[in-house]
């Protein structure tokens, strides 16, 4: 890049093209232009970009050469052979949600899920499927579920990991006792070898490999072939030695299961890559079997006095063949406990619970299902009487020691999911973490025979008591693999000091008790180091001759599995780190480090690249619609993290490009601060950063109209009908386009000329007395509901006095401050905020509750507020504020209404920012008492979100979003859609000319009173 030019955007060709890549002090001008010529996929080694592929979901960070975005094998191979001939390192990656590290290096990256990641074919006869790297496990599971079939391994993150890094990663899940690792279901894969050859792996006779086998050849196939000859010959005693027999181990390469093949006569070397971690060859295509999906599920919750009780009841549980068997810590059971979703699960536990093993099975039918439950209850809780009888054989049982002391049981669908999220629910506040000691994934994923599990971590507490720690233990006891995560700041000399030293005494633990130091995630830059103590000396030089067989110049992802990568270096935060924002925040941040810990919050899991064909949850809609890194959370948080911590320019920050690329396209939906483990904030973060742009930079005529609409509104409802008249003037939208920038063919808002307000002092009082209601609610006059659509307003007063509540409209108000605040004008939606507040507070002591027809307004209530002002009276404004079905749900004010029978069905679409604070389901359980039919839409934003789909240059974008709304409404069975949001109203009223926007659900409610 020259000096002298600006940053350039993501992926602009004015980027490349003159990018030098420098190794061994070679300077190779070129790359870009070279690769660009050579491949049909985007090229991309702009800074932005690298800084977005230098993380994962681990704790390192590394900046590649450059990223690719390959959209054939052809791209691919090209790639490679390129790079292999000017010896420039090669690293695939999928989701990019590894946790050990194993997908950022200093290399040219190709991401195989932009444009790879279709489903090639499905042979549902002989069980296989064929698809590309880049395919998402769920999507493959969603394309084959009809089929009654299923991907067996299920990580954690299926929903964003690719099958290329499942395989890498030899990865697996909850249900390992009954599926074991994807090695098992690699049936073959297409591959390009390090030089570029583009070959097949698979099922070959151990007498083929041996013909074929060619120590000397010219060509690398011959090379491996002989590789692997040496291995199974000379090498196989030694592996059965130091390989760790269990079902959890992907630490080093896949030997073990290479020389039990070659017993039989044949032995599938497209195995041989899984867990590889990309070292060995890019995987592009693969054909991987399948199993059928269980007919029947049964779940039961042991509970235990303490964790070591419970690590000593899993071997005996497994004689019972379960499915899953996973622990849950007191930490994890604490935290559950404070939550709203789950504080009446974990009440039902016994006093004094330690820890519980969820175990699950997997029968024929529901009976069966509950047989099996039946017999473990018989045989392992104290004191336990079955609902069912014990089947023949239980009687063994009978006679050993019982450690748990209580039992829950789950059959139906809806229990099971509870105790699963349950599992995983202290997961976010663990990970939450905002100061600088964080419980971090290093040694979280060693596997122990179920047999030493107790021993085990009773040693491994008297290590993290040497180091001055503590950890939290939860996920797969039943396969023994416990994820134990230290809390340790990086940041400190000290604290990178106490990792090795754990992990190194962690590994000596791991050896002692016949373990590995991975069972799940993998080696990556985390354990890379200590395979060679677990396997020793001579088995970690095999691995190293295997690694040059494949790869004679060690350019794929050099460094891990057998290389030389140091488990301290390139650390994300380390005692160089250092954080600076540039500015005062102006938000209240009431977590540990404020700002700061929010920027670096983000692990880096994944779980905001959501596919737009796996519909589900709240985040992240941009990246759903464009599938780009930097339209993630992830991506945005990674820059912001990087901009205040010295990866660019100082105040890269404030600029108009980091602003427009990084900043411009999250929609603030608020669905991150609920759908990420660690809840990271950007909508929040956003208005802080656009805050301090326009006090630097200054603010566009377009961004301050729509800060200050409701004024405009109210003009507009002053001028009426001739403010709405105005805008279908011939050329008026396309001068309005041209010069403030709002789009010539969205919907604008229409007027009224009498305001929702106006019409309420104007009616003939009260419909219910104050002596006579059942509560007092000020109905406050949002600016949609008070000037464009006042109707909502009418049938919601309509509604809360048939409920029997007292209604005023309170005059003397704000507008809610909610335009302000989305586009970052914190003074001005302060103002708003300090007015209502000191408006609205006095009147609570009387007993009135403050009522929102408008969800984004309740929300600023109920949330933003808090962040804006501070003190005891803020938080009662917040604590008595409601949405109006919230209102009418939560005090069963439902239950005194006067209901005919609809007998209408409705889909309802719920506002992004009541998903986003577990607000939304409360419409669905008033409508469906009133009468109607409704199917809730699992949706996340509607892609309007408030102006941002009226700007020109965000359409598209706003259209895109709203597709993947559009397509579940069509699914949908219901007759009519339902949204409250304004913005939900128009995006689905502009679909294909929508002659009007879809009603409030709060009219529907008033249109089926009696």
């Amino acid at each position: 890049m020259s000096s002298d030019a600006p940053e350039p955007r993501v992926g602009d060709p004015a980027a490349r093209g003159n990018y030098d890549y420098v190794n061994d002090d070679v300077e190779r001008p070129g790359l870009v232009a070279d690769l660009e010529s050579l491949v049909d996929g985007d090229v991309r080694f702009d800074s932005y970009s690298r800084q977005l592929y230098a993380t994962d979901a681990s704790i390192y960070e590394v900046p590649p050469i450059g990223v690719v975005f390959p959209t054939s094998t052809d791209d691919v191979a090209a790639v490679m052979a390129y790079c292999a001939e000017r010896e420039i390192p090669v690293l695939p990656r999928g989701g990019g949600t590894s946790l050990a590290g194993q997908t950022v290096n200093e290399a040219v990256v190709l991401d195989f899920t932009k444009h790879m990641d279709d489903l090639v074919s499905v042979d549902v006869e002989g069980r296989t499927a064929t698809a590309q790297s880049g395919v998402i496990l769920e999507s493959l599971n969603a394309e084959v579920a009809p089929h009654g079939l299923k991907f067996a391994p299920d990580p954690a993150w299926g929903d964003k990991s690719a099958l290329g890094g499942a395989i890498g990663n030899n990865s697996t899940g909850a249900h390992s006792l009954k599926y074991g690792k994807t090695d098992a279901y690699v049936e073959e894969v297409e591959a390009v070898l390090a030089d570029g050859t583009v070959t097949r792996l698979g099922e070959m006779d151990v007498a083929r490999l041996r013909e074929e086998a060619d120590p000397d050849a010219d060509e690398l196939l011959p090379r491996i072939y002989a590789a692997v000859v040496e291995i199974v010959d000379e090498e196989s005693e030694a592996i059965r030695e130091r390989y760790p027999d269990l079902k959890r181990n992907v630490s080093g390469y896949n030997l073990d299961v290479l020389v039990d093949e070659a017993e039989t006569g044949t032995v599938n070397l497209a195995r041989l890559l899984a867990g590889s971690e990309g070292t060995l060859a890019v995987v592009t295509e693969a054909t991987v079997s399948l199993e059928p999906t269980p007919n029947a599920k049964s779940v039961a919750l042991l509970t235990y006095d303490d964790i070591v009780a419970a690590l000593e009841d899993v071997e005996p549980i497994l004689e019972h063949d379960p499915a899953a068997v996973e622990l849950i810590d007191d930490v994890l059971l604490d935290l559950a406990r404070e939550t709203a979703e789950f504080g009446d699960v974990v009440g039902l536990l016994p006093d004094g619970t330690d820890s519980v093993l969820l175990v699950e099975f997997y029968a024929e039918d529901d009976d069966d299902g509950r047989q099996k439950v039946a017999d473990l209850v018989a045989d392992r809780v104290t004191g336990a009487v079955p609902e069912v009888e014990p089947s023949d054989g239980a009687a063994e049982y009978t006679a050993k020691e019982r450690y748990a002391n209580a039992v829950l049981e789950a059959h139906d669908a809806e229990t099971r999911a509870k105790f699963w999220k349950m599992r995983k629910s202290g997961l976010p506040i663990l990970l939450g973490r905002t100061s600088d000691a964080k419980h971090i994934a290093y040694i979280e994923d060693t596997a122990i025979p179920a047999e030493n599990l107790p021993a085990y971590v009773e040693e491994f507490e008297e290590i993290l008591e040497e180091q001055g720690t503590f950890a939290s233990y939860y996920a797969h006891a039943g396969p023994g693999v416990l994820h134990i995560r230290p809390l340790i700041n990086t940041k400190t000399v000290e604290g990178v000091e106490q990792l090795e030293a754990t992990a190194d005494a962690v590994t000596d633990l791991v050896v002692k008790y016949d373990g590995s130091v991975s069972g799940e995630h993998g080696d990556g830059r985390a354990r890379t180091q200590w395979n060679r103590k677990l396997y020793g000396d001579h088995l970690w030089g095999v691995f190293r001759d295997l690694k040059t067989a494949f790869d004679p110049d060690w350019l794929l992802n050099p460094g891990t599995v057998c290389g030389d990568v140091d488990m301290t270096e390139h650390l994300r935060f380390d005692p160089d780190y250092r954080f600076e924002s540039g500015f005062d925040p102006e938000l209240n941040w009431d977590n540990e480090n404020g700002f700061q810990g929010m920027a670096e919050l983000c692990h880096g899991c994944g779980g905001c690249r959501g596919e737009q064909d796996l519909v589900g949850g709240v985040m992240c809609p941009t990246y759903r619609a464009a599938g780009e890194e930097i339209q993630a959370t992830r991506g945005r948080a990674n820059m912001l993290r990087a901009a205040m911590s010295g990866e660019f320019d100082e105040d890269e920050l404030f600029t108009d490009e980091f602003v427009h690329e990084v900043l411009d396209l999250c929609i603030g939906c608020k669905g991150c601060a609920k759908d990420c483990p660690s809840e990271v904030d950007m909508a929040k973060m956003k208005a802080e950063v656009t805050h301090e742009y326009h006090q630097r930079n200054g603010a566009s005529l377009r961004d301050r109209l729509f800060a200050n609409f409701d004024a405009l509104a109210d003009l507009g409802s002053t001028f009426a009908p001739v403010s709405n008249w105005a805008s279908k003037v011939p050329g008026a939208r396309t001068l309005l386009e041209k010069t403030v920038g709002i789009a010539a063919d969205r919907t604008l808002p229409t007027f009224h000329g009498e305001s929702f307000a106006d019409w309420f002092e104007a009616r003939d009082g009260p419909g219910v007395a104050e002596s006579e209601a059942s509560r007092k609610a000020l109905l406050f006059p949002d600016t949609h509901t008070n000037y464009n659509h006042p109707a909502q307003g009418k049938a919601a007063v309509r509604a809360l006095e048939a409920a029997g509540v007292h209604v005023q409209v309170p005059g003397d108000v704000a507008d809610s401050g909610r335009p302000a605040f989305s586009k970052g004008f914190i003074g001005k939606a302060r103002s708003a905020a300090r007015h209502n507040v000191e408006a609205l507070v006095p009147m609570l002591d009387d007993g009135w509750d403050v009522v929102l027809v408008e969800p984004s307004d309740a929300v600023m209530f109920q949330s933003d507020y808090r962040d804006l002002l501070s003190g005891d009276d803020v938080r009662r404004l917040a604590r008595h504020s409601y949405g109006v079905m919230e209102y009418l749900d939560a005090f069963h004010l439902d239950d005194e209404m006067a209901l005919g029978e609809p007998g209408e069905s409705l889909t309802y679409h719920g506002h992004c920012h009541q998903k986003a604070t577990a607000k939304d389901h409360h419409a669905v359980g008033v409508l469906r008492r009133a009468g109607y039919e409704v199917d809730p839409l699992d949706s996340g934003c509607c892609g309007m979100a408030g102006s941002f789909g009226y700007e020109a240059e965000h359409r598209s974008m706003s259209e895109a979003i709203g597709r993947i709304l559009f397509r579940q409404i069509d699914e949908s069975p219901g007759e009519t859609v339902v949204a409250p949001g304004a913005s939900c109203q128009t995006q689905i009223g502009d679909r294909d000319g929508a002659s009007s926007p879809p009603p409030h659900p709060v009219e529907k409610l008033a249109d089926a009173l009696a």
